[in-house]
Protein backbone atom coordinates (compact mmCIF):
# COMPACT_ATOMS: atom_id res chain seq x y z
CA UNK A 1 0.00 0.00 0.00
CA UNK A 2 1.53 3.45 -1.32
CA UNK A 3 1.92 6.42 1.84
CA UNK A 4 -1.06 8.56 0.86
CA UNK A 5 -3.33 5.18 0.77
CA UNK A 6 -1.78 4.35 4.28
CA UNK A 7 -2.63 7.92 5.86
CA UNK A 8 -5.88 7.72 4.47
CA UNK A 9 -6.20 4.09 6.10
CA UNK A 10 -4.78 5.73 9.14
CA UNK A 11 -7.08 8.31 9.87
CA UNK A 12 -10.28 5.62 9.36
CA UNK A 13 -8.83 3.68 11.82
CA UNK A 14 -8.24 6.86 14.13
CA UNK A 15 -11.69 7.38 14.13
CA UNK A 16 -12.90 4.24 14.58
CA UNK A 17 -11.46 4.61 18.33
CA UNK A 18 -12.21 8.14 18.27
CA UNK A 19 -15.88 6.62 17.67
CA UNK A 20 -15.63 4.15 20.24
CA UNK A 21 -13.99 6.31 22.90
CA UNK A 22 -15.70 9.63 22.26
CA UNK A 23 -19.21 8.64 20.23
CA UNK A 24 -20.90 12.06 20.47
CA UNK A 25 -18.23 13.98 20.08
CA UNK A 26 -17.14 11.85 16.40
CA UNK A 27 -20.88 11.69 15.65
CA UNK A 28 -20.89 15.35 15.73
CA UNK A 29 -18.29 15.63 14.11
CA UNK A 30 -19.37 13.62 10.94
CA UNK A 31 -22.46 14.74 11.18
CA UNK A 32 -20.89 18.67 10.60
CA UNK A 33 -18.71 17.13 8.07
CA UNK A 34 -21.47 16.07 6.36
CA UNK A 35 -23.28 18.95 5.91
CA UNK A 36 -20.68 21.19 4.61
CA UNK A 37 -19.58 18.80 2.18
CA UNK A 38 -22.96 18.02 0.74
CA UNK A 39 -24.37 19.21 -2.39
CA UNK A 40 -25.67 22.95 -1.96
CA UNK A 41 -24.91 26.72 -3.77
CA UNK A 42 -21.29 24.37 -4.67
CA UNK A 43 -21.36 21.04 -5.58
CA UNK A 44 -18.94 18.59 -3.80
CA UNK A 45 -15.98 18.48 -6.24
CA UNK A 46 -15.81 22.44 -5.99
CA UNK A 47 -16.07 21.48 -1.93
CA UNK A 48 -13.23 18.90 -2.15
CA UNK A 49 -11.12 21.34 -4.16
CA UNK A 50 -11.59 23.76 -1.50
CA UNK A 51 -10.43 21.96 0.87
CA UNK A 52 -7.61 20.48 -0.83
CA UNK A 53 -6.07 24.01 -0.96
CA UNK A 54 -6.84 24.86 2.81
CA UNK A 55 -5.19 21.19 3.53
CA UNK A 56 -2.35 22.40 1.45
CA UNK A 57 -1.88 25.68 3.21
CA UNK A 58 -2.61 24.32 6.90
CA UNK A 59 0.60 21.49 5.80
CA UNK A 60 -1.43 18.26 6.74
CA UNK A 61 -0.56 15.02 4.78
CA UNK A 62 -3.70 12.83 5.67
CA UNK A 63 -6.15 15.81 4.87
CA UNK A 64 -4.54 16.53 1.41
CA UNK A 65 -4.69 12.39 0.85
CA UNK A 66 -7.97 12.55 1.76
CA UNK A 67 -9.43 15.28 -0.26
CA UNK A 68 -7.35 14.51 -3.41
CA UNK A 69 -9.23 10.85 -3.28
CA UNK A 70 -12.70 12.75 -2.23
CA UNK A 71 -12.00 14.78 -5.23
CA UNK A 72 -11.12 12.53 -7.83
CA UNK A 73 -14.16 10.18 -6.63
CA UNK A 74 -16.62 13.89 -7.20
CA UNK A 75 -15.32 14.02 -10.67
CA UNK A 76 -12.16 16.44 -10.19
CA UNK A 77 -9.03 15.64 -12.95
CA UNK A 78 -5.64 15.89 -11.82
CA UNK A 79 -5.16 19.56 -13.64
CA UNK A 80 -8.17 20.96 -11.39
CA UNK A 81 -6.55 19.85 -8.31
CA UNK A 82 -3.66 20.98 -9.08
CA UNK A 83 -4.95 24.51 -10.61
CA UNK A 84 -6.23 24.54 -6.70
CA UNK A 85 -3.04 23.55 -5.40
CA UNK A 86 -1.31 26.62 -7.35
CA UNK A 87 -4.27 28.75 -5.32
CA UNK A 88 -2.50 27.20 -2.39
CA UNK A 89 0.33 27.99 -3.70
CA UNK A 90 -0.75 31.96 -3.94
CA UNK A 91 -2.20 32.12 -0.32
CA UNK A 92 0.48 30.15 1.67
CA UNK A 93 3.97 30.89 0.06
CA UNK A 94 6.81 28.64 -0.19
CA UNK A 95 5.82 26.36 2.57
CA UNK A 96 2.04 25.65 0.76
CA UNK A 97 4.22 25.10 -2.31
CA UNK A 98 6.04 21.57 -0.86
CA UNK A 99 2.96 20.17 0.21
CA UNK A 100 2.21 19.91 -3.39
CA UNK A 101 4.29 17.01 -2.95
CA UNK A 102 1.87 15.34 -0.93
CA UNK A 103 -1.11 15.92 -3.71
CA UNK A 104 1.61 14.62 -6.43
CA UNK A 105 2.02 11.47 -4.22
CA UNK A 106 -2.09 10.84 -3.89
CA UNK A 107 -2.29 11.99 -7.58
CA UNK A 108 -0.08 9.43 -8.59
CA UNK A 109 -1.76 6.72 -5.98
CA UNK A 110 -5.51 7.20 -6.57
CA UNK A 111 -4.88 7.52 -10.69
CA UNK A 112 -1.81 5.30 -10.58
CA UNK A 113 0.46 8.13 -12.43
CA UNK A 114 0.97 11.85 -12.62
Amino acid sequence: MGEMKEAVEQVMDMLKLMSKEQPETIRCFKEFMGSVLKEGKLDTKTKELIAIGTAITARCKYCIAIHVEKALKAGATKEEILEAASVAILMGGGPAMTYVVEVKKALEEFLGDA
